[in-house]
């Protein structure tokens, strides 16, 4: 055991040691190791869509007892009633898991549909009603017309501490003209409005996930953790392959969600493999626990 005056000092030689590495840290162009934030890690559950149509209430619980934290539901939610939305909330609590946002069509985001939607949302918990397609979309200025839905969606849900949100695929990634539709709806919403990334489809359209995420500080409150690959010789291609073992540079990704994105949680999508849905969740989220121990 250390005496007291050992621990509570350091001597001139150890002090000139470590100014001295630390000078030729900087010297070298290195920075100090990034401190990884324990963000909850959670499922969209699209990502298990053949046992959620089957047994919702039972897959919800497969998924919590797997250690996943969080939930979001997709656009099926929208046909439940206040009542069975409430079961689902019990669920959830009973579980200490938690629904923090959804995905929903573009249709949800329409003066006569918002509104049950904002109710059942409030009912699990949820804060973001998340825009997971625009469906067809002509040209920019069809782009600035889905920035306004969104902008519309986000002046209601503001007074009720909600958010809208837009989950891109590779589309919004692809230029038109010399600008990406991204971009546009970056431009042309507020700043509450979450750009929730899907890295894969980004990966897929060949563009630069840091220098997007840097580009929209505080705005990617949620990434979907799909990876994507179009390697020869993996077990699985493109989005089918496990998360971990696709072209997205991960470490670099969550540094720069965390230190400038804004992230507040993570969530698990996966569009197929060669394993089951579930096998896929357990097995994406023991790496992903990997890679973040």
């Amino acid at each position: 055991m250390s005496k007291p005056h050992q621990t509570a000092s350091l001597s001139r030689r150890s002090f000139l040691t470590l100014a001295g590495a630390a000078s030729a840290s900087l010297a070298f162009g290195t920075v100090p190791t990034f401190a990884a934030k324990k963000l909850p890690i959670g499922i969209e559950l699209y990502a298990v869509r053949d046992e959620l149509q089957k047994d919702l209430m039972g897959t919800v619980r497969k998924v919590a007892q797997m250690g996943y934290q969080v939930v979001e539901f997709y656009s099926p939610y929208t046909q439940w009633t206040t009542e069975y939305a409430r079961e689902v909330r019990k669920l959830l609590d009973e579980l200490k898991i938690k629904c923090l946002s959804t995905h929903n069509g573009a249709n949800v985001f329409t003066p006569e549909n918002l509104p049950k939607a904002i109710e059942l949302n409030q009912i699990i918990g949820s804060k973001t009603l998340v825009m997971a397609s625009a469906g067809r979309v002509e040209g920019l200025d069809g782009w600035k017309g889905v920035a306004a839905k969104l902008t519309a969606a986000q002046e209601k849900l503001k007074p009720l501490g909600m958010r809208a949100g837009f989950h891109n695929h590779k589309t919004e990634f692809v230029a038109i003209d010399g600008k990406r539709p991204m971009d546009v709806l970056a431009a042309n919403t507020p700043k509450e409005v979450t750009l929730q990334f899907d890295v894969g489809t980004c990966v897929e359209a060949g563009q630069d996930c840091i220098a997007w995420i840097n580009a929209n500080p505080g705005r990617i409150r949620s990434l979907h953790l799909k990876d994507w690959t179009g390697a020869e010789g993996k077990p699985d291609k493109g989005y089918r392959v496990l998360f971990g073992e696709g072209d997205a540079p991960w470490k670099e990704i969550f540094k720069a969600a965390e230190a400038k994105g804004g992230a507040e949680y993570y969530l698990m999508e996966q569009e197929g493999s060669r394993f089951s849905s579930l096998e896929t969740a357990e097995k994406c989220l023991a790496t992903y626990r990997k890679m973040r121990a």
